[in-house]
């Protein structure tokens, strides 16, 4: 429906602009209504059996070949991810650089849990 907006006196006008008010609004709300249910829909997807929100990434869980190792003690390693551990921490602030504990050889990074054993110390 196209009308010509200056032909029209200024009382229909007027009535027009009421009518596309309500209709902006009318259409604003459902909007507001369709994204308030789909974020329920999301919230609802994270929401754990227990009722508490979960909190663990995609990739949580999964192994990551380590890329930094201790120097003085070799099992200690760290991937580059979560909270930096105590030795590293030391190391900085003695004044190394992260980059001076980074394990570069190839065969490490192929095989990380082959360099990692979780068993008893000693067995053999």
């Amino acid at each position: 429906m196209r009308t010509n907006l200056k032909s029209m006196s200024f009382e229909d006008l007027i009535e027009l602009r009421g009518t596309l008010e309500q209709m902006i609004s009318q259409k604003a709300m459902s909007a507001k209504r369709e994204l308030q249910d789909k974020l329920a829909a999301l919230e609802s997807l994270t929401i754990s059996s227990n009722g508490q929100k979960k909190r663990r990434g995609v990739l949580s869980g999964t192994k990551v070949a380590p890329k930094y190792r201790n120097p003085k003690d070799r099992s200690q390693t760290w991937s580059g991810r979560g909270r930096t551990p105590l030795w590293l921490q030391a190391m900085i602030k003695q004044g190394h650089k992260v980059d001076e504990f980074a394990i570069r050889s190839a065969a490490a990074e192929a095989k990380p849990a082959a360099k990692r054993s979780r068993g008893k110390k000693g067995k053999g």
